[in-house]
């Protein structure tokens, strides 16, 4: 009777145990590396970070990021909304601005009751806003090339969020778009005694001018096809306080 072969890596011919040896430490090796570049990242600063900080933000951005934030001892106790606004070109020549888009509240609406919501629904806009808010400094001046990728990326977001939304009429063109964040603070509960302010703060963003580069690959639809809704341009807006002028507290 013929022996059973060992069981596992043992029981495959030479060539086939160093072949798969090798692949084993290649994994191995890479998992150690991994796990190290991501405790390099979430770690405090130190000696290792402040010398090869850029070869750890190479290896974890984008895809392995990490944020803490959930799990930190003061998580992050606000409400950040993004909203957006366009100014049009009309096609007699002038020039209005719609109201206040709340694009946040528009992700959340699709989200809310969706068992399968998509990443772009739950995260694009968020994220962008995060990208953007830390790679600019309080005055919203870019801080590196980071900061220009990240103007040029949330732009690109609000615009064809706009051009959805279909704000003007028929004809109608849009040269430029504005964002802000209205920033509400989340109340305590009933048993704390923390104090916190109900009113929101708003961070207002200069105006930007829309270049091709901008433009949806199916470029066109939006302006050319507008007409129906046009009375639509405070829709997104969300409460009456947006359309009458902001007397509240403006974080720039």
């Amino acid at each position: 009777m013929p022996e059973n072969p060992p069981p596992g890596i043992a029981g495959l011919k030479l060539g086939y145990q160093i072949a798969a040896a090798c692949a084993l430490a290649l994994v191995a090796v890479a998992a150690c590396v991994h796990i190290g570049m991501l405790f390099l990242h979430v770690a405090p600063s130190n000696t290792l970070t402040k010398q090869h900080g850029d070869v750890v933000d190479a290896w974890v951005y984008p895809e392995f990021e990490q944020n803490w934030k959930l799990f930190a001892p003061n998580p992050l106790q606000q409400n950040v909304a993004v909203q957006a606004r366009a100014e049009l070109r009309t096609a007699e020549g002038g020039v209005r601005t719609t109201d206040w888009y709340d694009l946040s509240a528009q992700d959340g609406a699709d989200i809310d009751g969706n068992l399968l919501p998509s990443h772009t629904q739950q995260n694009e806009l968020r994220r962008a806003w995060d990208f953007y808010v830390g790679s600019h400094d309080a005055q919203n001046r870019p801080v590196g090339l980071r900061g220009q990728l990240s103007e040029r990326y949330i732009r690109r977001i609000a615009y064809m969020r706009l051009d959805r939304e279909r704000p003007g009429d028929k004809g109608d063109e849009m040269v430029r778009v504005q964002l802000r964040s209205r920033t509400t603070n989340v109340r305590p509960p009933k048993w704390s005694e923390e104090k916190v302010s109900p009113k929101p703060i708003h961070r207002v963003l200069p105006w930007w001018s829309v270049t091709p580069d901008d433009l949806p690959l199916a470029s066109g639809s939006g302006s050319e096809s507008g007409s129906e809704s046009g009375s639509r341009s405070g829709s997104g807006s969300g409460s009456e306080s947006d359309t009458r002028p902001n007397t509240e507290v403006t974080a720039r």
